[in-house]
């Protein structure tokens, strides 16, 4: 009778965690399943916004192409999606690895568009190149998004782009040559201008970024 109870023990935890892991194993499939289809379609909207731009030139309407290319809700929330799909799987994760790619490439584009809307437009945009690591090699990266994330919160206008710094894609590699972004990881990136590295306050940030005081606020959500 001992033996037994301990078998049936045995059997409804393994079947316990089975389950779990199962689930869990489908919600990860969803995820990704998810993102990707969201991917796709940020890639068609960009796609179009790119067009938009070509076929206008010079006579662009710059109050409609301001709200066409600007996608930035969207990429926020894919942005917090596949972070938690990354924390789930891992960053070694292949499939993780390919979102990331294509997330990547898609904050690339809509930066593009953002200053040819500035150029074109005669706008002042204020957007951040965020560069960081999630390989253990960089105590402040996580601080420094959560501060970023809460910038984003406060002031809804103000754009920010991140960068996995080690992520294996060229036009990623182009961008960091470009801005001369070393590997003092983080690095953060003000309208093209000189980066600073290391962790920054809120406070260390209005400071740092007076542009701030020009765009509009709003209540965070947390």
């Amino acid at each position: 009778m001992s033996w037994n109870k301990y078998i049936y023990a045995f059997l409804i935890t393994v079947t316990i965690f089975g389950t779990a892991f199962y689930l869990a194993a489908r919600l990860n499939t969803q995820r990704i399943t998810n993102i990707r289809a969201t991917e796709e379609s940020l890639a068609t909207d960009l796609l179009s916004s790119e067009v938009q731009f070509e076929l206008l030139g010079n006579t662009a309407d710059c109050e409609t192409l301001s709200q066409s290319p600007i996608l930035a809700d969207q990429l926020n929330s894919l942005a917090e999606r596949l972070s938690v799909t990354e924390s789930n799987l891992g960053s070694t994760n292949s499939e993780v690895l390919q979102l990331k790619k294509q997330y990547t490439l898609l904050e690339i584009k809509d930066y593009l568009l953002l200053q040819q809307l500035a150029h074109q437009c005669n706008a002042k945009p204020i957007y951040i190149l965020y560069f960081y690591s999630n390989a253990g090699d960089c105590r402040d990266c996580y601080k420094a998004g959560q501060v970023l994330t809460y910038m984003r919160e406060q002031y809804p206008n103000l754009r920010v782009y991140s960068f996995d710094y080690n992520l294996d894609i060229s036009a990623l590699h182009t961008l960091i040559t470009l801005r001369k972004v070393s590997n003092a990881l983080p690095a953060i990136i003000v309208n093209n201008k000189t980066p600073f590295y290391g962790f920054k306050t809120f406070e260390e940030f209005k400071t740092l970024i007076p542009e701030l005081k020009t765009l509009a606020t709003s209540t965070p959500t947390h």
